[in-house]
Formats: structure tokens, sequence, C-alpha cells
């Protein structure tokens, strides 16, 4: 009998390379496209599998097996700023959303969608490349929230047609929901919330309506608010409870049924640091009725009064 531990079983190229957070699987097909990758000797192709044995080479760079193994999933809030560009770097020198971020030891910070650098708000960050594709994927409908400041007032017939659909250059958008936030003077608030991430698809469906925006803020994506006190350019770690959200609705995570919590919540009793008690019976005391003897009490039977009877003397 062996004892050898088989390996595992081959899997696609751009899941294997997204795993290990080199990057999206979107962008990863794109570097396949783009021949930039080689399996062994010959240029990789789009759903090419491969397994533990095969040399991988990207930009002629081989990848070591710690490059192709699963990083430590983490997930970063990034309040980006006014004037950062969403790429890892800018031909026209411009800082990028890359520049702030904590340096990583095993793995990359993968961007989870982009802001384009007139946009400021909430923007996240993952060292998992599986998590980011589905979190971009259309088909997960992940809702983006943004604050909205615009110039004049909205008429009902410009608010309806976004609501409605309209038409752009790369096919119909709409908002899902568009709330009036206030506003003073020339400018007027609303938060809109979106289901997909195309490019600058919020300004362009304001100014199909001739609405100029004059400032644009993400505030929500999915079930992520952007932290309170998290200033422009500082970034913080998502926390436990969240992560396991944000996993769930993309399927990464499936949550325990109710059902089943229930069933075992009734099974199993919490255990306490109380001693336990013997239970003991209460004795009721028995209450003695005695029999009260009463006070013999004499009675005399008068006797009827002797009556005399006097003799009348004979007239003389």
């Amino acid at each position: 009998m062996s004892n050898s531990i088989p390996a595992p079983p081959p899997e696609r190229l751009q899941k294997v390379l997204a795993r290990a957070g080199l990057g999206s699987r979107r962008t990863i097909e794109a570097w396949i496209a783009a021949g930039r990758i080689y399996i062994n000797d010959h240029v990789a192709t789009l759903g090419e599998c491969v397994s533990s044995t095969d040399e991988i080479r990207l930009d002629g760079r081989k990848l070591a097996l710690r490059a192709l193994s699963e990083p430590e999933r983490k997930i970063l809030c990034y309040h980006k700023q006014i004037g950062e560009v969403s790429t890892r770097s800018d031909p026209e020198g411009r800082p990028t959303v890359f520049d702030n971020l904590p340096v990583l030891k095993h793995g990359r910070w993968i961007a989870i969608g982009r802001l384009d650098a007139n946009t400021a708000g909430l923007l996240l960050f993952t060292t998992d490349g599986e998590l980011a594709y589905r979190l971009m994927h259309p088909q997960y409908e992940m809702e983006r929230e943004y604050a909205v400041r615009v110039l004049g007032e909205v008429s009902e017939t410009a608010l309806k047609n976004v609501l409605t659909g309209v038409e752009l250059e790369d096919g119909v958008a709409r908002f899902k929901q568009v709330v009036e936030a206030g506003g003073a003077g020339a400018n007027h608030w609303y938060h809109v919330v979106i289901t997909e991430g195309r490019k600058r698809e919020v300004r362009r469906l304001w100014e199909s309506q001739n609405v100029v925006v004059s400032r644009l803020m993400r505030i929500r994506f999915g079930p992520v608010l952007m932290p309170r006190g998290l200033r422009a350019g500082q970034h913080l770690e998502l926390d436990d409870a969240t992560t396991q959200l944000l996993l769930q609705q993309v399927g990464l995570v499936e949550p325990p049924p109710l059902k089943k919590m229930l069933s075992k919540s009734k099974r199993s009793a919490p255990k306490t640091d109380l001693p336990k008690v013997a239970a003991t019976p209460v004795k009721t005391p028995r209450v003695e009725i005695r029999k009260v003897r009463m006070p013999r009490v004499k009675t005399e039977i008068m006797k009827k009064p002797e009556i005399t009877r006097v003799r009348k003397r004979p007239k003389q």
C-alpha cells in the first residue's frame, strides 16, 4: 500500500494564476490572449489546464511554485482621492491608488473595479483573484452606491428616464435606485445605485439628461460601507463579519442553514460554571388541630317565687 499523497487534479490556467493573486481572471485571460504566458515550451491557450509538474512562464520569467500557491486572503477598504488613477502605473506620472497600499510578502493587491481620476470614495482591494473576478462579474449584480452632486434642478422626466433606462453607446443603462439627499442653492445631492461596473456609467447617465455632475463619490460596494473616519488616502482591513458576508454573496462561503442551527441549539444547552445543586423536597409542616375543651358553665334553674295568699278578714 502506497503512502504517497496524490497530486491535485489539473486546473484551468487562469484560475490557478488568479488564485495565486497574480491578477483577476479577466486580466489573466487578456495575458493569455496576448501570448504572454507559456506552459512548458508552448504558448498557453485560453482554457488550458495545468498541473503541479508544468512549468509556467510569464513574459519569459519562470513562476516559482511559491508564487503559484494560494496567498492568505485579505481585503482592504481604501478611500480613493481625487486625482489618483486606478492603474498600477501611469505614463503621465500621476499618483496611483497602489502607491498607498501596504507591501505584501506573498501575492499582490488586485483592485475590485476602478474609479476614474475625478471620482473619490470607496475602493476595495484583495489578494484573492477568484474573489475579485466574482465581485466584478455582472452575474452577481453587486450594488455600487454613489453620492452625486449635480448643478441645478433635475426634472421629473429626467429622473424617470435614468430609472427606466437610457440607450448609451455601449448599451442600455439605468439606475436601480435614485434617492434625493438634499442640497442648497444650485447644488443638489442624490444617492444612486447601479449593479454594473461600466466605464463612467454614473456620469454618462446624468449627462444623457443634460445634467452636469460636479462631484461624485462611491460610498458603498455590496454590503461594504465606507468606514467612518477613514480619511482620503488611508486604508483599513475588512473585519471578519463583513468579509464572510461578502464571500457569501458571491458563493465562496455557504451560509449555515437556519433549521440546522436551531435544532443544534435545542439539543445542547449552554454550559455554565455554576455548581450543580441537588433538588431537595420541601416538607410541608403539619398543623395539629387540638380540641379545645370549653369550660362548663353551671346553670341554675330559678325557682318560682312562692306566692303567699293573704286571707281576708271578715267584716264585723
